[in-house]
């Protein structure tokens, strides 16, 4: 394969240095082909075939070369040949040259290019296996766009060979044609700029767009066929109905509130949803309370000797729910009526892209957006019917500390309550089918975690497949399999956190025929839109991340483009995700991780800043953990950040601002941070970045300089 490419690479070279060394360019000039035209046709005249093999090898040399001369080419075709045979030459032609030069980049280049520069391609290629045929037919109606530029670049891509050379031959054609015409008239021609005239300009924008328009276009009868079979009412009640209050739901009904259009907003349990009264507030508000508890059996690491306390379980619940009783005004039915939304207390039901109805009353909208959130998944596990089971959802109701909790899912939900119930008093053990906790999260961060869970006596029971509950004389258990042997694990109370299952049911969708994802999602595109034009989904139950804060970003878009009504949209972008897992340490991730770079293919550099030599740590007594930073390669370019630590939750997001923004750790390093301040580790971080790169073999000289100037 290393001969093959080295011939390859020489017979480019060579046939590169003889088109050079021989100055074969001047015959590729408007002057030359104008001064020999006449010579030129007379030998086509009286040797066509052979007129017409020469210039269609030379035509595919010059293609696959990647020598900048098509236009010029093109032109000699039309001269020479005329519309027909000229166009008929320089079609196949510039085809199978282009094909050529797209499968020698391709062999030689590919592999290289995507291991070095994969993060600049992922773009790419994501489009290209979306859409590339479209996308390939798009700029081959264009000729601004440099010809072996499209060539090489194509040849990076995964496109297949034969899809590259039909679409170049169908896709070029209309050009080809247009400038094999204008040879036509090359005696007249005194420049290339002759050529670009504003007529000429204007015919190639259109047949640029063409391929555009034709898919908006494409979209409109697809959607209006979908609409077809639904009456559409000369009246409506709102502009938008949102079904859920979840944080996608109330997000989504002020913004359209606050664009002064009519919202229509319905709930039929709870304003705030999930979030405020069964996930991200309660559970924040318990691991405070396992938290302080943690701190007092540390105190002496802090000099204080005869620090004690006792848990009053059923007082911790009770500030638990007084937190979300504080809570609860900030998402009330009163807030959001004063902000001009209009609340319906009730079950809501789609009877058709117009019409919502909730229970008697029937609203026409022109736009609905489905924010019903989603649910703890619950496994067919034998044996579960019997068992007092606990989910994220009515964990909040307990009035008893569990002796012996026994926690099922190695997730954020499941690590994060484990440890908080620890910390309170429970004997935990958490069990899951893969072999770490953590599963998404590199190794060592799930090492890390994992060793202060073991540390403070969490039993962790990974690589064990759940098999059933059952119930003997009053006592639970679970049995699991484990390397082939059977595993019983005694319980007073199971904490079921396997993922979360979205909430499509009961109201509509199925009747509708709303598509659905693989993984039970609501299908959407990257407008929140579904195959019903003006039917939207944002949050949990759209996924395709299923965090509080990405369902308020998504419900920016979603509610715009629901508003607009197709007359302008906003496409949403997850290029900057972060999330954080409130363990101790607690976990923050933004963009990518080691192992998902690996997984892609995407080069990278490792830029890393232990916690345990950090001043405020050290001071606070929390120097456990790390920054990491993922940067393009000879870059200051952020990839991903993943810190581990205390806070770490709150330290990522001047990561985020600047992975936003497009900026690097150079900016970072630039920023004063304030002494002692945990923050000051994304700083060290960034000089650690910048001092892995100082330009040491210039110290030498720079010595001598400076011994010179002390005389």
């Amino acid at each position: 394969m290393n001969k093959l490419r080295i011939l390859i690479v020489g017979l480019i070279v060579a046939a590169l240095v003889s088109y050079f060394l021989f100055d074969l360019d001047q015959y590729l000039t408007l002057e030359y082909v104008q001064s020999s035209l006449a010579d030129i046709r007379a030998f086509k005249d009286e040797n066509f075939a052979l007129a017409a093999t020469s210039y269609f090898v030379a035509y595919v040399v010059i293609t696959g070369l990647s020598i900048p001369a098509a236009i010029i080419v093109t032109l000699m075709g039309g001269a020479i040949f005329g519309l027909f045979w000229g166009t008929l030459l320089a079609s196949f032609g510039s085809s199978i040259g282009a094909t050529l030069a797209f499968l020698a980049t391709r062999f030689l280049l590919q592999d290289w290019v995507q291991h070095k520069f994969g993060d600049y391609l992922a773009p790419l290629n994501r489009g290209m296996k979306k859409d590339g045929n479209f996308y390939l037919f798009s700029i081959r109606l264009v000729p601004v766009l440099p010809f072996f530029v499209v060539n090489l670049l194509m040849g990076l891509t995964r496109i297949p060979a034969l899809s590259f050379y039909l679409i170049s031959q169908v896709g070029m054609l209309p050009s080809t044609a247009v400038f094999v015409n204008a040879g036509s008239e090359l005696a007249q021609i005194t420049s290339v700029t002759g050529l670009i005239s504003l007529p000429l300009l204007a015919s190639f924008v259109l047949l640029a767009t063409f391929p555009f328009l034709a898919k908006i276009i494409l979209a409109r009868v697809q959607g209006n066929k979908i609409m077809k079979p639904f009456g559409k009412p000369a009246k409506f009640d709102a502009n938008v109905v949102v079904i859920g209050a979840g944080s996608a739901g109330l997000v989504s009904s002020l913004i359209v509130a606050g664009a002064k259009a009519k919202v229509v907003l319905v709930e039929k349990h709870k304003m705030g949803g999930d979030c405020l009264n069964t996930g991200c507030v309660p559970s924040k508000a318990l691991i405070r309370s396992g938290k302080i508890m943690s701190y007092i059996r540390r105190a002496s690491e802090f000099g204080i000797d005869s620090a004690g306390g006792e848990v009053n379980f059923k007082q911790v619940m009770n500030r638990v729910q007084g937190i979300i009783k504080t809570i609860e005004p900030h998402d009330s039915v009163e807030r959001f009526t004063s902000l001009g939304v209009e609340c319906v207390q009730g079950e809501a039901r789609i009877e058709s892209p117009y019409i919502v109805s909730v229970g008697d009353r029937k609203i026409h909208t022109r736009s609905i957006i489905v924010a019903s959130g989603a649910r703890p998944l619950v496994p067919a596990i034998e044996g579960l019917e019997n068992i007092d089971y606990l989910t994220s959802d009515n964990v909040w109701s307990l009035q008893q500390l569990p002796g012996k909790l026994l926690v099922v899912g190695g997730g954020p939900i499941g690590c994060e309550l484990a440890q908080a119930f620890s910390n309170l008093g429970s004997d935990v053990t958490q069990v899951d089918m893969a072999d770490r906790i953590m599963p998404r999260e590199d190794a060592e961060v799930s090492e890390l975690v994992s060793s202060r869970f073991q540390k403070q006596g969490i039993e962790l029971l990974c690589d064990h497949k759940l098999l059933k509950f059952e119930s003997i004389d009053g006592r639970n258990y679970m049995v699991a399999e484990h390397q082939g042997e059977t595993v019983r694990v005694e319980f007073d109370k199971v904490l079921l956190a396997i993922g979360r299952k979205a909430n499509v049911e009961g109201f509509g969708l199925e009747e509708l025929g709303v598509a659905m994802t693989d993984r039970g999602t609501i299908k959407v595109n990257e407008y929140l839109q579904t195959n019903f034009p003006n039917i939207f989904a944002c949050g949990d139950v759209a996924g395709p991340y299923q965090f509080t804060h990405m369902a308020s970003f998504q419900a920016w878009f979603a509610s715009l483009n629901a508003m607009t009504g197709g007359l302008w949209r906003s496409r949403v972008n997850y290029n900057v995700v972060p999330w954080a897992t409130f363990t101790d340490p607690e976990v923050a991730r933004v963009g990518l991780s080691e192992h998902e770079a690996r997984q892609k293919g995407i080069s990278y550099e490792i830029t890393r800043y232990d916690l345990d030599d950090h001043d405020r740590a050290l001071a606070d007594g929390e120097n456990h953990g790390f920054v990491k930073v993922l940067t393009a390669p000879g870059k200051d370019k952020i990839l991903g950040v993943c810190i581990v630590g205390y806070h770490a939750g709150e330290l990522i997001g001047e990561f985020v601002f600047a992975m936003t923004h497009g900026m690097g750790l150079k900016k970072i390093s630039a920023v004063t941070h304030i002494y002692p301040t945990l923050m000051e580790a994304n700083k060290f971080t960034a000089n650690a970045w910048r001092s892995a790169r100082l330009p040491e073999k210039y110290f030498p000289l720079a010595e001598k300089y400076f011994r010179w100037l002390r005389g």
